[in-house]
């Protein structure tokens, strides 16, 4: 097949459905964006998860002598020094797969440590170290292996609680992966109106050409010769609606890169070698998809 008649084809489809077309580029622009900003997203987690998850710790709480009237698990008193070593030997005798490291905190060191994260508030004029518990914090080799601590330490004498400071995070990660459903489910709505604004396209431009294709029939053309212009036209339309989402994603990567992130300084925002890697399946996708829907509606739609 010559290139140049497919070429001028092509032209004749745009220029006679010129309006339809920038409905099709923009309609799939917007569906491919959000696909991308969908994958995006769940990279954010994974990404977050490994920085974060490598940080955390798990903390047991020794009790306190205000706790004797609030804790039940501190009847006793506030906890002795025995009680805190045998924690700390009970640690040393899990096996080395389990934690990574563990490091004790007094309770001036967490009263500091306290007052520096709460600068402004009022109960720091009222409360006093004692106030503050001791605790030994414990880096996990693997995170998600908290049971293990809990179970072994909750309820000792002298320990108030354990802790898993994942439980702050799950919050934050459970918005992001509702940001990346929602963005799947309206990348889907979207991507419906795109396939029937292609579809409808296909059809009116086989509508308004179908003279040509007629003669072209008569003069033993095969089906593929025929129908090879509005595959390709479709196709391109939906190479420009890839393009789009992609300056879009590269946008959105930019402002992330160059204001979020100085801006936003606890979180590990992934790069623009992680959009470069989504780019070329948006590409494919959009032209492979509209190609399909096209190949489809001219078998039913392009009859003589």
């Amino acid at each position: 097949m010559r290139a140049q008649f497919v070429l001028s084809e092509i032209g004749v489809g745009l220029r006679r459905n010129l309006t339809m077309t920038i409905a099709v580029v923009v309609s799939v622009a917007l569906s491919l964006a959000l696909a991308g900003a969908s994958l995006l997203v769940r990279d954010q987690v994974n990404s977050m998860k490994g920085y974060w998850y490598d940080k955390v710790e798990v903390s047991i709480y020794f009790c306190t002598k205000a706790d004797a009237k609030t804790a039940p698990q501190c009847a006793n008193g506030a906890a002795t020094q025995d009680q805190i070593d045998a924690v700390g030997a009970g640690l040393d005798q899990i096996t080395p797969s389990v934690v990574k490291t563990k490091t004790f905190e007094t309770q001036a060191e967490a009263y500091k440590h306290w007052k520096d994260m709460n600068p402004d508030s009022a109960l720091v004029q009222v409360l006093g170290a004692d106030a503050i518990p001791s605790s030994w914090r414990v880096k996990l080799e693997d995170p998600t292996r908290y049971d293990i601590i809990q179970s072994a330490f909750a309820g000792k004498p002298g320990v108030r609680s354990v802790e898993d400071q994942r439980k702050i995070l799950e919050n934050l990660f459970g918005l992001l992966n509702g940001l990346q459903t929602a963005a799947f489910v309206i990348m889907l709505l979207m991507l419906s109106v795109a396939l029937l604004l292609i579809v409808n396209t296909v059809r009116v431009s086989a509508f308004s050409r179908r003279r040509e294709t007629g003669i072209m029939r008569l003069v033993g053309a095969s089906n593929f010769y025929v129908q090879m212009p509005f595959i390709a036209e479709a196709a391109f339309a939906a190479l420009l609606g890839a393009v789009l989402a992609s300056g879009l994603l590269l946008l959105a990567n930019f402002g992330v890169q160059h204001w979020l992130a100085s801006r936003v300084q606890f979180i590990h925002f992934i790069g623009l070698s992680s959009v470069l890697q989504v780019i070329p399946l948006l590409i494919v996708a959009g032209m492979g998809m509209a190609a399909i829907a096209a190949f489809l509606t001219l078998r039913k739609y392009l009859k003589v």
